[in-house]
């Protein structure tokens, strides 16, 4: 491929669309509005598209793997957001060390599966 790709931004659904807004705002992405049902989230390098669109199959087999600098501070992080105690639903899971390197997981409002995590060896 002669090509330079500069990104991969996924469509992400939601259950319930301002919820899912909220929820994403209060994890650090910023929003961008482009469509009454459709925003642009982006956190630095990272992006994805949240649509005010839910199907159960979908939704529950959607996850994305965002790669940090350092999965324990990321953690501290996520744990001192409280996401879990503002929207019903969310779940907080602790880091897991894998042979590849070591992962921790949050599920959003409506169970999408978000997994945070680094390499050992790039």
């Amino acid at each position: 491929m002669n090509q330079n790709p500069k990104s991969i931004r996924p469509f992400v659904g939601s259950q319930n669309f301002e919820t899912s807004r909220n929820f994403y705002k209060d994890l650090g992405f910023e929003e961008v509005v482009l469509e009454p049902k459709l925003s642009l989230f982006r956190w630095k390098e990272v992006a994805f598209y949240l649509q005010d669109a839910y199907v159960k199959d979908w939704i529950d087999n959607t996850m994305l793997f965002v790669e940090v600098e350092n999965t324990d501070e990321f953690w501290n992080y996520l744990q001192s957001l409280n996401l879990t105690d503002t929207y019903p639903g969310a779940k907080l899971l602790p880091i897991k060390i894998m042979p590849w390197g070591k992962e921790c997981f949050l599920i959003d409002p409506c169970g999408i599966l978000w997994h945070f995590g680094e390499f050992f060896n790039p």
